[in-house]
């Protein structure tokens, strides 16, 4: 009885160091996962701080985008008016050209002129 009892003995041993074993593992795990969880939640923090900067970005560029192409559509008017000024200014000069012309064939204002 007393080998049986000895028996017993150094299977409860064995049983409880596995038990021990098995508690050191689960703690272990335990801490990993907290560390897991703890940059789990940094990331997500980080994201949302990235997430709320990339929204203001993009405000701020769709705002810049609309500025430019007011621009451009004032720059575009203004380009054409100016040339309609041009034509009209060469217009004017030519038919300036041609009266001056015409008037010194004139022969009262040769005579002046002489």
């Amino acid at each position: 009885m007393t080998q049986q009892g000895a028996a017993l003995q150094g299977y409860n041993n064995e049983l409880v160091k596995c038990i021990e074993d098995l508690c050191m593992q689960k703690e272990e795990l335990n801490k990993q996962i907290q560390q897991a969880e703890e940059e789990k939640n940094k990331l997500q923090h980080q994201i949302q701080v990235l997430s709320e900067k990339l929204e203001c970005v993009c405000e701020n560029l769709a705002q810049k985008v609309a500025s430019r192409n007011e621009l451009d559509k004032i720059l575009a008017e203004t380009e054409a008016a100016y040339m309609k000024i041009l034509d009209s200014s060469r217009t004017l000069l030519n038919v300036l050209k041609k009266e001056v012309g015409s008037l010194k064939s004139t022969p009262e204002l040769k005579s002046r002129v002489t």
